[in-house]
């Protein structure tokens, strides 16, 4: 490829993204000022100064548009990155740094959130004034989890609904969310890495304790 067509490339990525974000911004923008069926998607298209047709090409409803970014799926080379970790425990077989890696891939992802912070305080806010759209935004989670899944088992060679797999969608997805909600509380002022890390090690102390095998309580009547 050359030069010049990598840079065209660019220009249409960056270009493509400022669109995307005058969108989001102007729906949340108007949400915030008249609620959800206070306007109409040609005053957002006015306020996002373009064409109708060009709304719908980056989104097909208003409340797609207020959400935003949150739909983005994890880059591609960073899925890859993250996949080629596996590759050399035998499919299978659970790799020995699965965890380890799964920690890499959340600090890679959360490095992006310190350049979105302010697009996610006015999610929460319009969230707030129009709560009907959290259940797009749990719709949105769940498909995002089972691609997750998809790829934790495709680089562990195991199906999707392993329990091992399952687990680390479920412990990842939660400590990300409980990091989120202390980042973004009233008053906080530490950084989301500091928080995401605190909140993997709790965990990784809670799970590093030995099991053993606690006996099962016998059923009434049983001896």
């Amino acid at each position: 490829m050359s030069e010049s067509a990598v840079i065209e490339g660019g220009l249409r990525e960056r270009k493509r993204a400022a669109t995307h974000a005058a969108i989001t911004a102007a729906a949340r923008a108007l949400t915030g000022e008249r609620g959800l069926n206070g306007y109409t998607v040609e005053e957002v298209c006015q306020r996002a100064d373009i064409s109708r047709r060009t709304f719908f090409n980056y989104f097909p409803t208003k409340e797609d548009a207020i959400i935003g970014h949150a739909d983005d799926e994890i880059p591609a080379d960073v899925i890859a990155e993250f996949i080629e970790g596996g590759a050399s425990s035998p499919p299978g077989e659970i790799s020995p740094t699965l965890f380890q890696d799964l920690v890499r891939l959340s600090l890679r992802l959360s490095e992006d959130m310190a350049a979105s912070e302010e697009e996610t305080r006015q999610l929460i806010a319009v969230v707030k004034k129009e709560p009907q759209l959290i259940l797009r935004i749990i719709g949105i989670t769940e498909q995002r989890e089972a691609q997750f899944a998809r790829d934790v088992a495709r680089r562990e060679g195991v199906a999707a609904d392993h329990p091992v797999v399952q687990m680390a969608v479920v412990l990842l997805g939660t400590i990300a969310r409980k990091s989120s909600m202390a980042y973004f509380s009233d008053g906080n002022t530490r950084p989301y890495r500091d928080l995401l890390m605190e909140n993997i090690t709790a965990a990784s102390t809670l799970f590093s304790q030995p099991l053993g095998h606690p006996e099962t309580p016998a059923a009434e009547g049983q001896p």
